[in-house]
């Protein structure tokens, strides 16, 4: 019998390796000997613990983290997206992934099935954009510029 549901994360239970990711979030570009200081082991004992979070999938990756003016698309908005027909078959993540302005999409619960949080360079092109995604999904759209980012993409500590 196959589900669609994934299996379960791996968990920490362990306190050390929960002060360890909690460095490698805030300093995701720390050294070994950084980590080290920060959690009280040595640089083997950290490396090694460093790969066994990887490889059991609890720290997922790294990545560079871009400016989006300095690529030019400072207008972020969100987009709510429904169905036109809730008869179809539910693909829209699938439907959308090539849309490159799409930065993440969501499954939600209320009146929306989805919603996307996209970037883009100006007004017009966020209206190409949500002409494309109602084209490309067959789903009604709502859209929310965003007029001012406080924070966003804020480290994710381990702990309760």
């Amino acid at each position: 019998m196959s589900s669609d549901v994934p299996p379960a994360p791996a968990r920490i239970d362990d306190e050390t390796d929960a002060r360890l990711l909690r460095a490698v979030a805030l300093d995701p570009r720390g050294t070994l000997a950084d980590l080290s200081a920060a959690v009280g082991l040595s640089v083997s004992a950290v490396q090694a613990r460093v790969r066994k979070l990887e490889a059991r999938g609890v720290i997922a990756g790294y990545r560079a983290i871009v400016d989006p003016e300095s690529v030019g698309k400072p207008l972020a908005a969100f987009i709510e997206i429904t169905p036109l027909d809730p008869a179809q078959p539910d693909t829209a993540p699938e439907l959308l992934q090539h849309l490159d302005e799409i930065e993440a999409c969501h499954s939600i619960a209320g009146a929306a099935s989805y919603m996307l949080f996209v970037r883009v360079a100006t007004p017009r092109h966020l209206e190409t954009l949500v002409r494309d995604i109602r084209l490309a999904a067959s789903v009604s759209t709502r859209t929310t510029v965003v007029l001012q980012t406080f924070y966003e993409g804020r480290p994710l500590l381990a702990g309760p």
